[in-house]
């Protein structure tokens, strides 16, 4: 069996560049769209529709953006705590939509930057096993500065995610590409939060969990 993989910080960072703007071309390509169309069109009813498309997809660049920004950046200066309320509103922002609910059980506390990062992370894993849609619920493990997390997917069809093997640092095929990127990643942190992870579907939910 193939051991976990190792990468410099500039192939991560790159690898991580290359997935923030994997997440946003969808939505920016969409507002192009609806700005050629305006141009180019005469028909008011489509005009309007046009405005709406700009509308929702700046939202969406916009949310992604936020979200991304906790998720991966930097988040405030070393040793920095975020305040989960915070996290609560960039995640229903980036993941709660007309198919997806969030279900958030987490009290309103400041916890360490890298936990809150995890906890994003985790979210962002467990949305990919729910790609119809469904319910994301998150609880707590534990209490305090030492808490863990329990993020649960439910929806029709869920499944872990292959890319969720990059977890442990060993992704499928031996090498972290920009797919990969991600839970791998996420595995830096939880290790960074002295935490072990796990992603697992029980009974007819995915569930993933940072102890």
């Amino acid at each position: 069996m193939a051991g976990p993989v190792s990468l410099d910080a500039l192939d991560l960072a790159a690898l991580l560049c290359s997935r923030v703007c994997h997440d946003l071309i969808s939505p920016v390509g969409a507002i192009i769209n609806g700005l050629e169309v305006l141009d180019e069109e005469s028909n008011e009813e489509t005009k309007i529709f046009a405005l709406e498309l700009i509308r929702k997809s700046a939202q969406q660049a916009s949310a992604r953006l936020q979200f991304c920004r906790l998720a991966f950046g930097a988040a405030g200066s070393a040793g920095a705590q975020i305040d989960l309320g915070d996290a609560e509103k960039t995640a229903r922002g980036f993941l709660q939509d007309d198919k997806t609910k969030l279900n958030w059980n987490l009290p309103r506390t400041l916890l360490a930057k890298n936990r809150v990062k995890l906890l994003l992370n985790l979210l962002m894993i467990a949305g990919q096993a729910i790609p119809r849609g469904g319910a994301l619920n998150v609880d707590p493990i534990g209490d305090g500065d030492t808490m863990g997390f329990r993020v649960a997917a439910s929806g029709l069809n869920a499944r872990v995610p292959p890319a969720a093997a990059s977890l442990a640092g060993v992704p499928e095929g031996g090498a972290v590409d920009a797919h990969a990127v991600q839970p791998y990643y996420t595995g830096l942190l939880a290790k960074t939060c002295g935490l072990a992870l796990s992603a697992a579907l029980e009974g007819e939910a995915v569930v993933v969990t940072a102890r």
